[in-house]
């Protein structure tokens, strides 16, 4: 058996295409344009590529792109000041402050200020209470885009034995939740799991979201299961920096039905449904019925 291997890139850049047809519509029917308002402080190089392509892609979307670059030694109040403006700025519908932020700000205090309704990234505690009690919520983009994904590969996800490895805010839990939306019954595993193998062997879904390099090998993998790998690792080997995902990706392809590789798998999901809670953003301000296919 070779896996299928799920093509994140091509999903996508059908997931922008949808958004941009929307989002003409909405200029169209409704003179709108969708704004997304992304904060970074400091020079983080990683941060800044990724902050880049956003804004890239934003406009590429038809979108409105407002950067805001702060220097590393931002107070805090000045950054709070700033996420109230942006907040109260009816032209910016999402707000994003990339993490991690320097030491001397409080993220949990940082993110908690934002808007729930232009909290893009789903991470707010009322977007993290609404999406554990089933109630429509701003849900973040990492898992949104793996449950695309999966239905897209399933359909029905209903009654699927579904494990998550990995219990972070950002990818795991809200994973899990999502999971248990569509009727899965849902697992969350972890570093101290008890078997962790045989675990892994009895899921009919297998989402691996560690953060360690070539964790999961091809015999914890379920004949036939799908696999997502949300891990990106950079990891000396022969002198060359590699990316290579939380699951051993040659031993589970032989053995799974689907699997995401790594890089081309998660990755250019995160991006396309930032884009995609952008628009469901504005469409909720403004009593608009929410684009389909593009959220939770």
């Amino acid at each position: 058996m070779t896996a299928k291997v799920i093509d994140g890139k091509a999903f996508a850049a059908e997931v922008r295409a949808q958004v941009a047809r929307h989002v003409t519509r909405l200029k169209q029917e409704n003179g709108l344009t969708p704004g997304l308002a992304v904060v970074l402080v400091g020079e983080d190089p990683a941060s800044e590529v990724y902050v880049r392509n956003k804004g890239k892609q934003t406009v590429e979307c038809g979108m409105t792109s407002f950067e805001h670059k702060l220097e590393a030694d931002t107070s805090e109040g000045d950054l709070l000041d700033l996420i109230a403006r942006l907040n109260a700025d009816s032209a910016v519908h999402g707000i994003l402050v990339q993490l991690p932020l320097p030491g001397h700000l409080n993220s949990d205090l940082v993110i908690n200020s934002i808007d729930p309704a232009k909290d893009v990234d789903g991470f707010h505690i009322s977007n993290v209470g609404l999406l554990g009690t089933g109630q429509k919520s701003m849900v973040p983009c990492t898992p949104l885009g793996c449950l695309m994904m999966l239905r897209d590969h399933h359909g029905s996800l209903s009654g699927l034995n579904a494990v998550v490895v990995g219990r972070s805010n950002i990818v795991g839990k809200p994973m899990a939740q999502l999971l248990l939306g569509d009727s899965c019954t849902v697992t969350i595993a972890h570093s101290r799991t008890k078997d962790l193998a045989e675990v892994c062997r009895r899921a009919d879904i297998l989402v691996a979201a560690v953060g360690r390099a070539e964790m999961i090998p091809g015999d914890w993998v379920k004949p036939g299961a799908t696999v997502i790998d949300v891990g990106i690792n950079r990891v000396e080997r022969d002198g060359k920096t590699r990316l290579l995902g939380d699951v051993a990706y040659d031993g589970a392809a032989a053995v799974a039905g689907a699997i995401t590789p790594v890089p081309g798998g998660v990755g250019p999901m995160t991006i396309a449904c930032l884009l995609a809670n952008t628009l469901t953003a504005c469409c909720r301000a403004n009593g608009l019925p929410e684009p389909e296919g593009l959220t939770a």
